[in-house]
């Protein structure tokens, strides 16, 4: 499977192969341009030096004019026709990837770091993306234009086109080959520190403030530079190869230049070859190299993607969607599961007893790290229109608790089944940096300026909508930050209610807020699922909260607990 990353990877990127064809031939017309360029430019610089009449020179001094012309017009024109293969590509595989990711197992996204699922979803998908611009166009360019080089060569003059394919089979297989080998052992040694930069790095510039308060700046800034360092390392670890495959380039120019030279000139003494003939035989090998300076380059972008593939394409398979294992049955037209397989062997999943069940637990055990539970929960069995209230001290597991039921993290065991797609509103949800109402279409792209309205007025933002310069389309700064703690969460909870969720899945919705006002915001989360609204398709609320003043307007209240394992019994 390592091997085929790559190729499964370009089948992602849904490339016309049709267009990558259109770019290689105008590549070809590029390359060649340049070739023949050389070829008549030098035949008219040896030609002219025998002072013939002017006529005799015009057709070349046009030919050089036009091949100079087109060499520049059909280096434009391919660059926009490989671009558009990328760029096409890379937006396809992007659009796969995060629909995968929003509907595939969130478990094993979640251990990943910020920085790192970052770099996949960035960097990775345009390094497989560069592939088709930088590595197989350039090599299907050059191999074109080698070959038509070579015949033209030999119909001149057959020695100096058999120099002229051997130094070109030095230049653009031999090179390639020993700057791949650099290059795949600089990828492979630099792609972990490389995503440790991104990772560090990001957390520096997120959590700065932090940092420096918890006196953890210098340490994250020390590990940065390790990684960094290793980073440089290993780029310079295989700098030697590709050092090496540029010289065999060069070396290959020289067996064409010097073969020609060394069968030319008997030749123009035998009277085979013209003194013209020569010169255009020793100098067009100089224009036909040109196609294979970016081969060296375009072996290293080939394991540079190969690289990127293989880390996609763990990604992919990891995040593949689980097959439904809630009953059909138990809500008409509904059934689906987030999360629901259990953990270890021998965990049996708990059936659906009612027709209106939407979610229940059996031996729930929960945590962020394999074989380290954190909490664990009674077996819960809910219906639509109940609400749950999760309680307990901060580090007891009520955010590892709701991550589970959301499917975020898998249970450590017991089994999780739901009959209606889960939402969590964490307390560090995104706000971005648009308008009320496009923060609130994250959720959902159908979003209409009313059912903007009548969710803020649920979470309490009316009298904030109404006080905006522009209500619905007022900007919000970068990260939330014209908007204040408690604004924020009640835009996160109204952003939760317009996603049309069955399961409202809600953590510390009521921080930064005076008591009575977080009661009463509490107490409205509670009711939801008996509201008549619109907006919103919420038939379960499970809530974690310190607030207490509310929790009778709960069906369930929970107390929270660290994990304890029960003690063995004693025979």
């Amino acid at each position: 499977m390592r091997d085929r990353a790559l190729p499964r990877a370009l089948r992602l990127l849904g490339v016309s192969w049709s267009r990558a064809a259109r770019a290689v031939f105008f590549g070809f017309l590029a390359l060649g341009s340049a070739v023949a360029l050389g070829g008549v430019s030098a035949w008219l610089i040896a030609r002219a030096s025998q002072m013939p009449p002017v006529l005799t020179l015009s057709v070349a001094v046009v030919a050089v004019r036009a091949f100079g012309i087109s060499r520049a017009v059909f280096r434009y024109v391919e660059r926009l026709a490989s671009h558009d293969v990328a760029l096409r590509g890379m937006s396809a595989l992007r659009s796969r990837l995060y629909e995968r990711l929003s509907q595939g197992r969130l478990d094993a996204v979640a251990p990943l770091r910020r920085g790192d699922l970052l770099a996949r979803v960035g960097a990775d998908v345009d390094h497989v993306g560069d592939v088709v611009v930088r590595s197989i166009i350039p090599a299907a360019v050059s191999a074109c234009v080698s070959a038509a080089t070579v015949v033209a060569m030999m119909a001149l003059l057959p020695e100096a086109g058999g120099f002229l394919a051997v130094g070109l089979l030095l230049a653009g297989v031999a090179g390639p080959w020993l700057t791949a080998r650099g290059a795949a052992r600089t990828e492979e040694d630099s792609a972990q520190a490389r995503s440790d930069v991104s990772a560090l790095a990001l957390d520096l510039v997120d959590h700065a403030a932090e940092q420096s308060v918890a006196g953890r700046a210098p340490q994250s800034l020390s590990a940065l530079r390790e990684a960094d360092d290793l980073w440089r390392a290993s780029t310079d670890a295989g700098a030697r190869n590709t050092a090496w495959g540029a010289a065999l380039g060069m070396a290959g120019l020289a067996v064409a230049v010097l073969g020609a030279l060394w069968c030319g000139i008997p030749a123009v003494s035998s009277g085979r070859l013209s003194d013209v003939g020569l010169a255009v035989v020793v100098l067009t090998p100089l224009a036909a190299f040109e196609s294979t300076l970016v081969l060296p380059a375009a072996a290293a972008q080939w394991h540079r993607s190969q690289q990127a593939a293989r880390r996609l394409m763990a990604l992919w398979d990891a995040t593949e969607p689980e097959q439904d294992t809630f009953a059909p049955d138990a809500v008409p037209g509904s059934a689906s599961r987030l999360g629901s397989r259990p953990a270890v062997a021998g965990a049996d999943l708990v059936p659906a007893e009612e027709s209106d069940m939407i979610l229940s637990t059996s031996g729930l055990v929960a945590g962020w790290t394999a074989g380290r539970p954190v909490t664990g929960l009674p077996d819960l069995r809910l219906h639509s229109g109940d609400s749950v209230m999760l309680t307990g001290a901060s580090g007891a597991g009520k955010t590892t608790i709701l991550a589970t039921l959301a499917g975020i993290l898998a249970p450590a065991s017991g089994a999780v089944l739901t009959a209606s797609r889960p939402i969590l509103t964490t307390e560090d949800a995104h706000v971005f940096h648009t308008t009320v109402l496009e923060n609130l279409r994250v959720a959902r792209g159908a979003v209409t300026p009313a059912e903007a309205r009548e969710a803020l007025d649920v979470v309490g933002l009316t009298p904030w909508l109404s006080a905006l310069p522009a209500g619905l389309d007022t900007m919000l700064g970068p990260e939330g930050s014209t908007v204040s703690g408690g604004e924020r969460r009640r835009l996160l909870i109204a952003r939760a209610l317009v996603s049309r969720a069955g399961i409202l899945l809600i953590d510390e919705p009521a921080e930064h807020l005076d008591v009575e006002t977080a009661d009463a915001l509490v107490a409205d989360l509670l009711r939801l699922p008996q509201l008549p609204l619109t907006v919103s398709q919420v038939r379960v609320v499970i809530v974690a909260s310190h607030h207490l003043g509310a929790a009778r307007f709960a069906d369930q209240v929970i107390d929270v607990r660290p994990w304890k394992p029960e003690p063995p019994v004693e025979d």
